[in-house]
C-alpha cells in the first residue's frame, strides 16, 4: 500500500554534461512522482533547479538517492527560501 503523499523541496544542482540527460524526464516513469518547478538558473557551468516532489515520503527518498547517483548533488531546501 503507498503512503500518504507528501511535499519536500530540493535543490539539484546539474554539472553541463548531467543536465543533457532527460533526468527529470526518467525520474518521473522510474518513480511515479509529481514534480513542480519553483525555481530554475542556469550558466556556462550548469544549472541549479528547486524542485519540489510530492509523493509518499519513501519514494521521495528514493528519488533523491536516484537523482544522487545520476551525478547531481541534492540538497534540501530551507524552510522560508522559496516563497509559496
Amino acid at each position: 500500500m503507498a503512503g500518504k503523499k507528501e511535499s519536500f523541496r530540493y535543490w539539484l544542482t546539474f554539472d553541463p554534461e548531467t543536465g543533457k540527460k532527460p533526468l527529470l524526464y526518467q525520474m518521473v516513469k522510474k518513480f511515479d512522482v509529481e514534480f513542480n518547478v519553483r525555481s530554475a538558473s542556469a550558466d556556462k557551468d550548469g544549472f541549479v533547479m528547486a524542485l519540489e516532489f510530492t509523493g509518499p515520503r519513501e519514494k521521495i527518498d528514493d528519488v533523491v538517492k536516484w537523482f544522487g547517483k545520476q551525478g547531481v548533488q541534492v540538497e534540501p531546501v530551507e524552510v522560508g527560501t522559496i516563497e509559496g
